[in-house]
């Protein structure tokens, strides 16, 4: 089911010329296994923001609703800072309880957004910062569990902020050619591993992919380098548990069949989640 939400997502991107790249987990999947990593349980794709936006403009009229539904970034009950694309009828129940019940919690591909770095020093650390305080207030809206004082702490002290001015700060550059763009919305959450060159996204080569061609960067090892380290090592048992995001899914039915379910859920029930 991922990989026919992932085909329907390149064709739409094909036709209307809208480059993206495999990014994260799946770029390793790509490099490493030619497919799936064997534990994964999501599709992470990643595009330049102007291309990411003419996506979610475009895509509506191309989708099936009755199949996909688009989950657009800050639109309705969807308060997160990137997008998705869900399979309708379908469920895959995160680690968290959100807090709006019009969620939808189908099967899911990641669309993050790689935004212009700034070519000023102070500036890109400001971008960093905002962004931080973005995830924060997005995941507070959402539902997000921890038992992490200080996770708590900040996501409380976040809510006074307001999010639009912090929104358009993380994303800001004065010049859209920026030799250099951050994935602060998408990757790991250290900020030197955020920071790449324009052309990790725009030289492009398609790959093998369960079978199929895809994208990935034409820099694809040293931007998994850069994110991972030595991303072609497989990790321990603790780690595969930490980076599966299902809790409950079900291919065949709605995550509305396990909504009781889910307010029933307690923290200690949930693995460390990474987002």
């Amino acid at each position: 089911m991922l990989l026919q939400i992932l085909c329907e997502f390149d064709r739409i991107c094909t036709k209307h010329h809208i480059p993206y790249v495999l990014f994260a987990g799946s770029a390793i999947g790509a490099a490493r296994h030619k497919g799936f990593i064997p534990w994964d349980d999501d599709i992470d794709v990643a595009m330049l923001r102007s291309d990411y936006d003419r996506f979610l403009s475009i895509a509506p009229k191309e989708l099936d609703e009755k199949v996909y539904f688009l989950q657009k970034e800050f639109s309705a009950h969807w308060p997160m800072f990137f997008s998705k694309l869900r399979l309708n009828n379908t469920t895959c129940i995160e680690r968290f309880i959100p807090k709006d019940p019009k969620l939808h919690q189908g099967i899911y591909i990641d669309l993050f957004p790689v935004d212009n770095l700034s070519n000023k020093k102070l500036m890109q650390k400001l971008q960093f910062a905002a962004s931080k305080i973005v995830i924060a207030k997005s995941l507070s809206r959402r539902g997000y569990l921890t038992d992490s004082f200080k996770k708590k702490l900040v996501m409380m002290l976040c809510k006074l902020l307001p999010l639009k001015p912090m929104l358009k700060t993380a994303k800001s550059a004065k010049h859209t050619d920026t030799p250099l763009v951050h994935s602060f919305f998408a990757a790991a959450s250290v900020f030197d591993k955020n920071i790449f060159e324009r052309k990790y996204f725009t030289e492009r080569i398609k790959t093998q992919f369960e079978g199929g061609q895809f994208p990935i960067s034409a820099h694809n090892d040293v931007l998994l380098t850069r994110i991972y380290g030595d991303y072609m090592t497989l990790p321990s048992d603790e780690e595969i548990e930490e980076k599966i995001h299902g809790v409950i899914v079900d291919t065949k039915n709605s995550y509305e069949k396990y909504l009781e379910d889910q307010k029933k859920m307690k923290i200690t029930q949930f693995s460390k989640s990474i987002r």
